[in-house]
């Protein structure tokens, strides 16, 4: 395992020097000698990661040898596409050609079978049901002599804590680990394993990657950052890269991100502002991170005002779009009724496990600021709306710095990217 890290004290993070240096150490030791090499990196979703530049980094280092082959295929999951503007502003001057799009539906092949009673016994009953487990046909049967996968570790909705074997078995899944995968973690409750390590829908992935990987020549390159965005291609400072092929190499990052990323409150918040950065939120599916992520930290009775200027539509995925309009943001509890009586639920897990991500459980509102057009959808999906001028207007959103203002009397507390960590109570953690 290799490992660089740096004080959160440090005001720079690991500088680029440094990680070029580490990235060259790791490709001298383990892929010198190699032909054909696959990089799975996060994808816009992931933009504040600094995972672009990291795929950039080891890209040209790679390409000193002319003769290497290099596919680069960003962990989509269930996410739209990233057009050649998207590639470029993320990843810089790597060749659209060197890129391969990930489609869920199509592209897998099974490596392997979870049984129902595994899957009842980490949902503690709720949910059983086996799983086909399949991968993009290009991992499995690439031919690669090296996959290295590229992402950033913190508090995740579905897991506990991002990457590691989820950059695989989600980001380059089929259709039934991505559905039943996220509804495992919806039922057990997000608010039981968001910011934790070993969390049942971990556990079931770490039994993924021990018996169906052991072929595969996978390596991590996994980061930590700090929960603010600086203004360097929408860079988040490093504070730890660790690079590794084993659960060791996950379990020191899991550390650091949970001592940096898990923002605690000593009371809960009665009002947060969310800002949306338009080229990274342009749906619901996305945007809801300022939602779940605050969720518990904030109030009873609470609100969460999400500024969204770039949202275009709510579910990325057609289908998916179709099916949370149709039901709308509702609690848990009807979400999970709603899935026993409908067969479109029942065939898209995920969405069932996002309806319920989305809801405020009837212990607060969520009201989105975005453009007055998007309004009847936006409350279609029972939340409510403002125009976005009109929020803007009145919390000054352009000269709010991230954690406490005071707007006019009013105490708020303002995120400017919910993509960055969790925000919690403490007692509720």
């Amino acid at each position: 395992m290799l490992v660089k890290t740096c004080s959160s004290d440090d005001d720079g993070g690991i500088t680029r020097n440094e990680l070029k240096e580490i990235i060259s150490e790791y490709i001298e030791k383990k892929v010198a000698g190699k032909n054909k090499i696959l990089i799975i990196p996060p994808d816009g979703t992931r933009f504040h990661s600094g995972a672009g530049m990291i795929t950039e980094m080891i890209y040209k280092k790679l390409k000193e040898n002319q003769e290497i082959e290099i596919d680069i295929m960003p962990a989509l999951g269930t996410h739209e596409p990233m057009g050649k503007k998207a590639l470029k502003n993320m990843f810089g001057d790597i060749p659209y050609e060197n890129f391969i799009r990930h489609r869920w539906r199509k592209d897998t092949v099974k490596i392997g079978e979870i049984s129902r009673d595994y899957l009842a016994e980490l949902s503690e009953g709720r949910f059983a049901d086996s799983i086909e487990v399949k991968i993009n046909e290009k991992v499995v049967m690439g031919d690669y002599d090296r996959i290295i996968s590229i992402g950033q570790v913190q508090p995740h909705v579905v897991v506990g804590m991002a990457n590691y074997t989820k950059n695989i078995v989600v980001g380059c899944g089929g259709e039934e680990i991505i559905n039943k995968s996220h509804y495992l973690g919806a039922v057990y409750g997000l608010e039981r394993l968001i910011g934790r390590d070993h969390s049942p829908v971990r556990k079931l992935y770490d039994r993924i990657q021990k018996n169906m990987f052991s072929d595969l020549p996978l390596d991590y390159v996994l980061t930590v950052n700090r929960s603010h965005i600086n203004q360097d291609r929408g860079l988040s400072d490093i504070l730890g890269i660790f690079i590794g092929d084993d659960r060791e190499t996950f379990s020191r990052a899991v550390n650091l991100s949970q001592q940096n990323n898990i923002n605690y409150f000593d009371k809960p918040i009665q009002k947060f502002v969310v800002y949306l950065d338009p080229d990274e939120f342009s749906s619901t599916w996305l945007g809801n991170k300022a939602i779940y992520r605050t969720r518990l930290a904030v109030a009873d009775g609470g609100e969460i005002i999400i500024a969204a200027p770039g949202l275009k539509t709510i579910g990325e995925d057609e289908e998916f779009d179709r099916i949370i309009r149709k039901y709308g943001y509702i609690n848990k509890k009807k979400a999970m009724k709603l899935t026993e009586q409908n067969e479109d639920l029942q065939e898209n897990l995920a969405v069932a496990a996002h309806l319920i991500h989305g809801s405020p459980e009837g212990r607060f509102k969520v009201t989105y600021a975005c453009n007055p057009e998007f309004s009847s959808e936006i409350k279609n999906v029972n939340y409510n709306h403002i125009p976005l001028n009109q929020a803007e207007d009145k919390y000054e959103i352009e000269s709010l710095e991230p954690g406490f203002n005071e707007i006019n009397g009013e105490k708020i507390y303002y995120i400017e990217n919910p993509a960055t960590g969790v925000w919690v109570y403490q007692e509720r953690f």
